[in-house]
């Protein structure tokens, strides 16, 4: 009896013979020329054979599976050594294709020919990129073929409606509580590095680029802090900072957390939603709609202009949920609107400028503790 058999990928593992008799065995009963106890007295014949072919050497699957239909002709059960042949190359195929699958996948993303490859509209076309993809179809196949009941499996591939997302095996999007970071630091995982609560502005904003880096990884979808004006703007009065220290710090972090190292190589979106009364009707709007609308209509009443911003008066109707110096919430008028000058031909600058422009007006205005604008303020990564 062998005590070690050599697999196809090379793998040395323990000689089970009873493998060799189950694969007779299914054979025999496919074609109905003989049962368990012919199958057991076959299989020895096979072991047999093989041991007077190869000796002392470890034998392969392959060489076994020879043996096996040798014996079988030779025993005269033809149906079956044809019943086994067939069986041998129909596995061979699917192994081949297997392996084509594999180099498919790759090939698709090279070639752009996938359309999973821009499902996710906010990752870019890397190497990264490649390796999600490849990850993704794996994850996507256990959903389907594990999580998902057989129905809803089949609507999916059908086409009948779309399962969005089904690239991590993880929960979609979480929201964080930005003040317990403030408070508490970051860490909490074992024998990972720490940080105490941080004591100043560009602390802060580096602890909440460490948190997004790291949680990114745990959802496939958003990583989100709300109202983030609202608990960084006491750092700024604290640090004393004028507007252009915020300025510089705010760029720093925006252009830091918009590295794309995200799973794919994604990186930052953003929303900026304010609440507003406008024309005595209450609304949730996004800062860069309402700066967009007034600069279109009240380009001649620019205040100031200078090399980096210039500003609007703003003459209608409008005003903001704010805080006065009592706490209590007070419908504020707003005075101007400012922009950054932003350089030609680029759209990623552009981006990043319209979220500056908002993000230090609304955190310089909350920092007075005077006419506080509030904000559902959102960041996910």
């Amino acid at each position: 009896m062998f005590e070690k058999i050599k697999k196809r990928d090379g793998r040395i593992v323990k000689f089970d013979q009873r493998k060799i008799t189950d694969a007779i065995l299914k054979a025999g009963q496919e074609t109905k020329e003989f049962g368990l106890n012919t199958s057991r007295k076959l299989s020895n014949k096979v072991v047999k054979k093989a041991k007077e072919i190869i000796k002392d050497k470890i034998p392969t699957v392959e060489k076994i599976q020879d043996i096996v239909e040798t014996v079988l002709i030779e025993s005269g059960y033809i149906k079956t050594a044809k019943a086994y042949i067939i069986y041998r190359d129909q596995h061979a195929k699917i192994r081949d294709v297997k392996r084509a699958v594999s180099l498919k996948l790759v090939d698709e993303y090279i070639e752009n020919e996938d359309w999973r490859v821009n499902e996710n509209s906010n990752m870019t076309y890397s190497l990264q990129g490649l390796n999600n993809h490849i990850a993704s179809v794996i994850s996507a196949h256990y959903w389907l073929y594990k999580i998902y009941p057989k129905d809803v499996r089949k609507a999916h591939i059908c086409g009948d409606f779309h399962i969005h997302d089904l690239a991590l095996i993880a929960p979609y999007c979480a929201g964080w509580n930005l003040k317990d970071l403030l408070i508490r630091g970051f860490g909490g995982v074992p024998g990972k590095i720490e940080s105490k609560p941080a004591k100043h502005f560009r602390a802060a904003l580096g602890q909440i680029v460490n948190f997004f880096y790291t949680l990114q990884g745990e959802t496939a979808g958003a990583e989100a802090f709300s109202s983030v004006d609202t608990y960084l703007a006491p750092f700024i009065k604290y640090d004393k900072l004028s507007y252009k220290e915020t300025k510089q710090a705010i760029q720093e972090f925006l252009f830091n957390i918009n590295i794309p190292t995200r799973v794919g190589f994604q990186s930052l979106v953003w929303d900026e939603l304010v609440v507003i009364r406008e024309n005595g009707k209450i609304k949730i709007k996004k800062i860069g709609e309402i700066v967009d609308s007034q600069f279109e209509k009240k380009s001649h009443r620019i205040l100031e202009d200078n090399p980096g911003s210039f500003a609007i008066e703003n003459d209608d109707n409008f005003k903001v949920l704010s805080f006065n110096q009592k706490g209590e919430a007070v419908w504020a008028n707003v005075k101007a609107f400012i922009r950054h000058k932003v350089p030609k031909g680029s759209k990623f600058v552009k981006s990043i400028y319209l979220f500056l422009e908002f993000a230090i007006l609304s955190i310089l205005h909350f920092s007075t503790y005077n006419n506080m604008l509030i904000s559902n303020y959102t960041w996910w990564y």
